[in-house]
């Protein structure tokens, strides 16, 4: 007989009956959520069948032009989920404000903060794109549709994580106990669980990072960076590969995949800015998938999930991946970025081995 597939469903499930007292509103939520995927994933599949390429002719929550797909993914998610009664308010990177569930549908406590198309400028050129989401729980007292409900660090998420809508559709998540993959079977419609116990490969032999920035990079960055650059005649003593998607949900499925590092660091175009990428529905969330797999995730300074939130779309430095090459780059931010690095290229050794002929 052959072996039973378990769904997503099946799987959220059996999760739940681990805790007695689950109501079954969160089993509820993550299902409206998978379906929001689902709905996503056939809209980029139909691509310009459907007429949904190019630019939307608006602007989102920070200024930047919205590609169709932004706005009907935003839709989707909001639509899909604001009428299950799990919802105390949601926040997405399209919206400026906090998205107020609708009087006439009940409120629930939890909270849904979501980058509803993550990568969007690569759609036109077929390359995955992919959503990313966190749930954390309303704090008592607070309002879901409040800014300061969302204000809460990475590691109060009851759960994170991400569709990548590449060759085959993927939904990988974790509850804060490992990390699990589900694929798309398209002939039943249903999320199959394929990848159990996702691990961030310890070894790193590939760095993402987008060069074009070099000039603002700080010290420590750029250290790093020219370090895995000399390849076997520097003081790694190894070949790395460089890659860059511009998809933040690609990346990190690559590094869960096949390990390595992504690297989007906080540098000085913009005096008083910590980063790029967005903390509450970007960074916390992928940080929480790649620390339950093993990695580690960091402002380059410290651990991303620490990080007290001032707004609601707060930005940050991002590095996250294989745990030592993170806390190798943690430690140039701590010990070698108080100055220009001017030494000669490949001339410093690494950390953690130590000069010739010492």
């Amino acid at each position: 007989m052959p072996r039973r597939e378990t769904t997503i469903t099946e799987y959220i499930i059996g999760e739940q009956r681990k805790f007695p007292g689950a109501t079954g509103g969160f089993t509820a939520l993550l299902n409206d959520i998978r379906l929001a995927c689902k709905r996503i994933a056939y809209l980029v599949g139909k691509g310009a069948l459907a007429g949904v390429h190019g630019p939307a002719g608006s602007r989102n929550s920070r200024g930047e032009e919205q590609h169709k797909l932004d706005v009907l993914a935003n839709d989707i998610f909001l639509a899909t989920n604001e009428w299950g009664g799990h919802l105390a308010g949601m926040a997405s990177e399209e919206l400026e404000a906090p998205y107020a569930i609708p009087a006439e549908y009940p409120r629930g406590r939890y909270l849904l903060a979501f980058d509803p198309l993550d990568g969007s400028s690569n759609i036109d050129v077929n390359v995955s794109v992919g959503s990313i989401f966190s749930v954390l729980a309303c704090p008592e007292g607070v309002a879901g549709e409040s800014e300061l409900a969302f204000l809460q660090p990475g590691s109060r998420q009851v759960c994170a994580g991400y569709a990548i809508y590449g060759p085959t559709t993927m939904l990988v998540l974790t509850f804060g106990r490992g990390v699990h993959g589900f694929t798309l079977d398209r002939e039943i419609g249903e999320f199959i669980h394929t990848h159990p116990d996702l691990r961030v490969p310890e070894e790193a032999s590939e760095f993402a990072i987008n060069t074009s920035n070099a000039r603002f990079w700080e010290p420590a960055v750029k250290r790093y960076v020219d370090e895995c650059l000399a390849g076997r005649s520097g003081p790694r003593d190894k070949d790395f590969n460089m890659r860059w998607v511009a998809s933040l949900v690609a990346e990190t499925h690559r590094i869960l995949m096949r390990g390595g590092v992504f690297l989007y660091p906080r540098d000085e175009r913009e005096q008083g800015r910590a980063g790029r990428l967005r903390l509450l529905y970007e960074a916390n969330p992928i940080a929480m998938v790649i620390e339950q797999a093993g990695g580690r995730a960091s402002t380059g300074y410290g651990p991303v999930l620490a990080v007290e939130p001032k707004s609601l779309h707060q930005r940050t430095g991002f590095v996250f991946g294989a745990r030592r090459e993170v806390e190798r780059i943690e430690a140039y931010h701590r010990d070698h970025n108080e100055r220009p690095y001017d030494a000669p290229l490949f001339a410093a050794r690494g950390l953690f081995r130590a000069a010739d002929g010492a």
